[in-house]
Formats: structure tokens, sequence, C-alpha cells
């Protein structure tokens, strides 16, 4: 599995890791099996958040006795985002993760809490040691420019956004701001509705061909956690990215970013 080095975090993480959303809705021996599988392979990234539910519990199960060798990231809901209410949403996170710590904590989407609010509650769960950096999800470029205002240089480690071959809005923008800014990109639902007839390991290439850019696809079953992590060892050539550029055209800059 190839890596590279996250944002600002100054960590190497693997350029694809392994999402989780709905995870808990299947067979959760499955699922557990699924998470060991990918990690097993190299994908080392686990992604949650306190709003899939039961999946930080799956995630528990799966992960005991290798916490040291995870990039771990949860995420606050918007309206949980206050300063306190980050602070509480963090520590029940660790709780149902049984960790001690998390390698980034997002932001979920914009909300109505201040911006301001929610960064002294990373900064304060980064003193701690209860986080080693912080991020935001869905920003689009507006949103990004008002965060980095308030927290400062060097401090957002990652937008997580949606990103797939049918859907590549964030690279009219989002992405050139932030490799301006060293923010790594993260690539949530990287396989769009399961539309496109390309192997998934072609498109996860294609998306984490940008030196900025990781991807999180969701596997239920191992198998598919196996066939995810063979994208992460495959390099396109530029023919190749050329002809995927034209059979799935990011086409022309729309209002406001694509968010599920």
């Amino acid at each position: 599995m190839k890596s590279k080095i996250f944002g600002n975090t100054g960590a190497n993480v693997s350029l694809i890791g392994q999402g989780t959303w709905y995870i808990d809705r299947g067979d959760r021996k499955s699922a557990v099996a699924a998470l060991r599988r990918g990690i097993e392979h190299g994908m080392t990234h686990i992604d949650t958040a306190e709003m899939y539910g039961d999946a930080e519990l799956v995630i528990a199960e799966a992960i005991a006795g290798q916490r040291d060798n995870l990039f771990l990231v949860s995420k606050v809901l918007p309206s949980n985002a206050s300063r306190r209410g980050t602070i509480a949403a963090c520590e029940r996170s660790l709780k149902r993760l049984k960790v001690d710590s998390l390698d980034c904590y997002l932001l979920h989407w914009r909300g109505s809490y201040p911006l301001a609010d929610t960064v002294a509650a990373f900064e304060e769960l980064k003193r701690a040691g209860k986080i080693r950096s912080w991020g935001v999800s869905n920003f689009d470029t507006d949103d990004l420019d008002e965060i980095l205002d308030v927290a400062g240089k060097g401090k957002i480690a990652c937008n997580q956004v949606l990103y797939h071959l049918n859907e590549r809005a964030i690279e009219h923008a989002v992405i050139p701001w932030c490799e301006r800014h060293g923010v790594a990109v993260v690539a949530y639902s990287p396989f769009g509705h399961n539309d496109f007839s390309t192997p998934r390991q072609v498109a996860l290439s294609f998306l984490v061909r940008e030196t900025i850019v990781f991807a999180i696809p969701k596997a239920a079953q191992a198998e598919h956690a196996a066939e995810n992590a063979a994208g992460g060892n495959l390099t396109l050539s530029d023919s190749e990215i050329a002809a995927l550029d034209a059979a799935f055209p990011r086409g022309p800059k729309r209002r406001g970013l694509p968010m599920l």
C-alpha cells in the first residue's frame, strides 16, 4: 500500500483507507472481518463519525490490539459543535472506540455554531492529548477561507469531501485551495452509486493521483476490502488518466459543494 504525508500532520498515511458509514447495518462479523482484512492489506486509515450509529463500536472490535498501527479519524456533528459540545462528543467517540486518542477529528459539516468555538475545542483537545490534529468535512472554499482566518495557518489537517468519477466538482476550486494551504483532501463515497463500469482499483487510483488526495471506500465484505486495497498499489499511466478524464469529464464549475 502506497502512502504519503497527510496534510500538515507529518503522519505518513495510506492512500486508500476505510470508510464506515452504514457498516453497522449489515452482518457485524462480516463488517469486523472486512475492516481487519483492510488493515492487513495496509488500509490503516480508518474513518468514522458519531453520526454513523454503531460504527465506532464495530471499529473498536476490529482494531483491538492494533491501535498504534492506525490513523484513526472521527467527526463531530454540527449540532454538537459548540466548544463544550465538541469536547463531550470527542470523549464519547473515544469511549466507544476504546482508544485514548484520535489521529484527526473533524467537523462533519458547517453548522450554526461559530467556527471559533469549534476550533477552540479542537485546540483544547489537542493540548489534552485526545486528538493529534483536526480538520473539516464538506467545506467549500468560502468556508475554508473563514476557518483559516479563525484558526491561522498550518492548523487545518484535511477537508473530507464527496469525490468520485461522476462527481469531480472539487477539482475546480477545493483541491487547488487545499494544495495552496497544505491541507489533505479525503474522498468519501469514491464509488458514487456504483453506477460506472470502471474497476474499483482504477477508480481509486485516478482519485488519488493528486499529491494531496486520499480515498476512504467502504467494504462490507473482506474480499471487497482486499479489492479496494489493490487501488493503493496501482499507478495509472498518463494515457490512462487522459482516457478516464475524457470518459468521466469533470464538467463546469457548479454553485455550491456537492455532499451526501
